[in-house]
């Protein structure tokens, strides 16, 4: 049996839709995040020495990073479905999805969410400085990258209803998270109807609210929705 170590509003939950998806056997452990600090508990440590979510244990075999784990399914309980054939175009983009999930999407909107938490911690008499120095960073670079990364998934969403192509695939659960984060943090879908319509779609998917049934309250579900 393969068991999700699943941490609430985390990456995990595009695990747990991948495997509703396939309609895969999977059993959860849960995680609550720190209130103050948001952090993993350390119980995950255990797990795994990072102590990051997710992570999927299996026949003894103890697997991390979403890509990883999305291609492990894939390969355990996929039997061809939501992967394009060898060889094509659809393929590619496939393979090329998975790593700019996390590879290139992920950092600009980790540095939005640390650059606009920054004043909060900072001492009193620190903050306002602190917080000049944090608005500077997001308009002169966090933000103008974020805007060219969301108007490049527009732009690819405008040449087929789905990241890899026509059909809906595991790049798209994979692309998920960056885009339901995307839509919460800097307001994404905002101008980009493309995107907009991607987040309602895998939204309506039976599979992603069976996930949200088994996983728990999730902050990003309908996360750019109207």
């Amino acid at each position: 049996m393969l068991t999700v170590h699943h941490l609430n509003n985390s990456r995990s939950q595009r695990v747990l839709w991948l495997l509703e998806e396939l309609n895969a056997p999977y059993e959860i452990v849960r995680y609550e995040r720190d209130p103050k600090t948001m952090l993993a508990p350390p119980e995950l440590k255990a797990i795994h020495p990072l102590g990051k979510s997710p992570v999927v244990t299996a026949d003894g075999e103890t697997i991390a990073e979403t890509g990883a784990i999305v291609e492990f399914i894939l390969e355990r309980y996929g039997r061809g479905r939501l992967t394009p054939p060898a060889g094509t175009p659809e393929r590619r983009r496939l393979t090329y999805w998975l790593h700019y999930a996390e590879g290139s999407a992920m950092p600009p909107l980790l540095m939005k969410l640390v650059f606009g938490r920054l004043p909060t911690g900072a001492p009193a008499l620190m903050r306002p400085l602190v917080n000049s120095i944090a608005k500077r960073a997001q308009s002169s670079f966090i933000d103008p990258q974020l805007a060219a990364h969301f108007n490049y998934w527009e732009g690819e969403l405008a040449k087929a209803e789905w990241f890899a192509g026509p059909e809906f695939s595991a790049a798209d659960i994979m692309m998920s998270f960056p885009a339901e984060a995307a839509a919460d943090r800097a307001a994404a879908r905002v101008g980009r109807p493309k995107l907009a319509a991607f987040l309602k779609r895998i939204h309506n998917r039976p599979a992603y609210r069976r996930a949200l049934e088994r996983g728990g309250p999730y902050a990003y579900a309908g996360a750019g929705d109207e």
